[in-house]
């Protein structure tokens, strides 16, 4: 007995293109795309060079960009007018304690000097706040003890 093979699909579109069969889609989704000169390669390069920086580093920039965003937010960026947005602020210092909370075993040595950064912003909110959050209360207190 011979053996059959399927028909293959055509390898053509409605348009006439390589592509999905019965319709007019490039042969690719970028295709319609313009790309800059330098392509797909230069793109890349922030991410391979993350890929070479440690976690605990990462994981603390990412706290230090937390830090400042809500010192902004409270009106301690130095030289600037204050403009609070305790609304803002509360939801980055939370951030920022889910953080350190969930890295607190894999920070080292950088883990008392974020953890005193996050209580100085606890503070700070407390003292900016009209009506003060109860004990135990404030933006992120509950996630680090």
């Amino acid at each position: 007995m011979a053996e059959r093979t399927p028909n293959p699909a055509p390898v053509e579109n409605a348009a006439g293109k390589p592509g999905i069969p019965g319709s007019g889609a490039p042969e690719h989704p970028t295709d319609g795309i313009p790309l800059p000169e330098h392509g797909f390669e230069t793109l890349d390069l922030p991410v391979r060079e993350l890929a070479t920086v440690p976690a605990v580093e990462v994981i603390s920039r990412a706290a230090v960009l937390l830090i400042s965003a809500a010192a902004e937010k409270l009106g301690l960026a130095p030289g600037e007018e204050p403009d609070l947005d305790l609304d803002e602020a509360r939801g980055l210092i939370t951030a920022l304690a889910g953080l350190l909370a969930a890295a607190q075993d894999d920070l080292g040595p950088h883990r008392e000097p974020l953890r005193d950064g996050l209580r100085t912003l606890q503070n700070a909110f407390r003292e900016a706040s009209v009506h003060p959050d109860a004990p135990g209360e404030g933006p992120g207190e509950k996630l680090l003890s």
